[in-house]
């Protein structure tokens, strides 16, 4: 649901639904995105590996222009991201670093019986450590 408050779309966590909701949010965004696509793709992701296929989620893009804020729901209040350097021997556990690499900042809120995993993005800027963090340079 698209409105002048933001998007909001409930889901459940499955790699199909991850195209779609790249889709959606470039629609209420109206332009292209890549930093802000790669959140709302890595955040499911996070949710399917840590949690499990199918747990449902709501996911939430506020702001345009000057600040995006992304964030995601998730029923289990007790498995947060972990920033962490991965090698090139992990399959993986880049997730948050590639989070940390393209938005200003991000955190976790714990409500009662759940968490969301927040970021915050300028769409007009691309932090320069970006590269050193996915590469591990």
């Amino acid at each position: 649901m698209s409105g002048p408050g933001g998007l909001t779309l409930r889901l459940l966590a499955v790699p199909q639904a991850v195209a779609d909701v790249r889709r959606a949010v470039r629609e209420h965004l109206g332009e292209p995105c890549g930093d802000v696509q790669l959140c709302v793709s890595e955040l499911p992701a996070n949710v399917i590996t840590h949690l499990g296929e199918g747990t449902p989620v709501t996911l939430r893009v506020t702001g345009r222009a000057t600040r995006t804020r992304v964030e995601l729901t998730d029923p289990d209040p007790r498995a947060w991201p972990v920033l962490r350097r991965a090698t090139d021997a992990d399959e993986s556990g880049r997730g948050p670093a590639l989070l940390d690499a393209v938005v200003l900042r991000w955190g976790v809120t714990q409500g009662a019986g759940c968490k969301t995993v927040w970021c915050e993005l300028d769409p007009g800027h691309s932090p320069d450590r970006r590269v050193a963090l996915i590469t591990g340079g």
